[in-house]
């Protein structure tokens, strides 16, 4: 595995190979975030890989395409994809879980989520009540081994890791970010891998008409600016400015950053809703 040494070195050199406009299937190189905690997905999307002795977790697959540079990334820091004991996702569109299925083959993991997403992975297809089902979204392979379903927002003892779940509905309807403390010697540090929580949609789609769905959608927010958060990572890399924070340009540790990405995701909430009453 890569020495904490070289951690500030694998940074750069992805914030070097990657710009914020990548496609979701551009391969980059891996690195280390902090402690345990490693990028192993693409320039465009991301997925973590979370080590420990007890079997490592990888949170988002990427496209079908892109959990194949999951795979080489994981072998290329030096782990054993079949190490990989349990699957975790933020939210159930293609570019995020598109390739689970390929993921679970290779590793015989676990995926562990929620019930609405599961029902997505099963079926490959986008959920009817998705703000975005009627967007041109592909079919992906359906993810045909285990999955354990959890509700609520509580702690998932994986191994030796805690992670715990946020229900950040909205932008699906089984969205969920995660929290969990990482250290390197004696400082640790709170991670926080925030979903999406941007309201588009399909044309024609009103987040008005749906005000339970609007409701969930703040109330993830709220959690979300409340969470203990020195690092916070996104789903789409760009969202939370990560490769100006890897380049050095602004600080990776930042204890704000949460509050900053509830503040941003809010603010498009309320323009969207104001926007659907201005054509009311």
């Amino acid at each position: 595995p890569l020495p904490l040494a070289d951690a500030d070195a694998g940074q750069r050199a992805w914030a070097a190979a990657c710009a914020d406009n990548d496609g979701w299937d551009k391969p980059g190189p891996p690195f280390r975030v902090y402690g345990r905690t490693y990028y192993v997905g693409t320039c465009g999307i991301t997925s973590l890989l979370v080590v420990g002795p007890e079997g490592h977790t990888v949170i988002d697959s990427g496209t079908d395409r892109g959990a194949e540079i999951v795979l080489a990334n994981i072998r290329a820091l030096g782990f054993d994809p079949r190490d990989v004991k349990t699957l975790l996702l933020s939210h159930e569109h293609f570019d995020h879980v598109g390739g689970m299925a390929r993921l679970q083959a290779a590793t015989g993991a676990t995926v562990i989520t929620n019930a609405a997403a599961a029902k997505v992975l099963r079926s490959g297809l986008p959920d009817p009540a998705d703000p975005q089902a009627k967007s041109d979204h592909p079919a992906f392979a359906p993810v045909t081994g285990k999955i354990t379903t959890l509700a609520g927002n509580h702690p998932n003892l994986l191994g030796d890791w805690s992670f715990r779940q946020i229900r950040t509905p909205g932008h699906t309807l089984g969205a969920t970010s995660r929290s969990w403390q990482d250290c390197e010697d004696d400082a640790c540090k709170s991670v926080v891998y925030v979903d999406s929580l941007n309201p588009i949609s399909s044309e024609g789609y009103r987040f008005s008409d749906h005000l339970e769905l609007v409701s969930a959608f703040r109330r993830g927010i709220a959690e979300v600016k409340e969470a203990p958060c020195d690092i916070v990572i996104a789903p789409h890399p760009s969202a939370a400015a990560l490769r100006a924070r890897l380049a050095g340009e602004r600080p990776l540790i930042d204890p704000g950053g949460c509050r900053a990405y509830a503040a941003t995701v809010t603010e498009r909430l309320d323009k969207r809703l104001a926007a659907e009453k201005v054509g009311d």
